[in-house]
């Protein structure tokens, strides 16, 4: 039986950083490699590097961005029915629930 192999590699946007070879660089006082096409700034340029992160704006990481309203945490019981047939639409499943209930709200299904 045929079986087809998978790629284990992860892609992502961003590159990460050889630290190993930054390091040994460091050492020996070696510049730094950069590509003015690609890199933000030079950074054997002791200006450019201080220029930079003096403009830079630190973001938040991964996750959802914060709400200026915060919305409650609900715990409530459903049919179990109800539950599996938004489970099984993927991922999303509890804002599709909330967007039914807003929709239900604003046509004045819900007084």
């Amino acid at each position: 039986m045929p079986t087809t192999s998978k790629s284990k590699t992860c892609k992502t946007k961003t590159q990460l950083t050889d630290w190993e070879s930054l390091k040994k660089q460091s050492q020996y006082n070696e510049a730094i490699a950069h590509d003015p096409e690609v890199d933000l700034y030079d950074p054997n340029d002791d200006s450019a590097v201080e220029a930079f992160w003096a403009s830079a704006t630190i973001t938040r990481g991964r996750g959802r961005p914060p709400l200026m309203v915060k919305r409650p945490t609900l715990n409530m019981r459903v049919d179990a029915e109800v539950l599996e047939a938004f489970k099984a639409t993927g991922p999303g499943w509890q804002t599709r629930i909330n967007s039914l209930l807003r929709d239900a709200v604003k046509r004045g299904l819900v007084r």
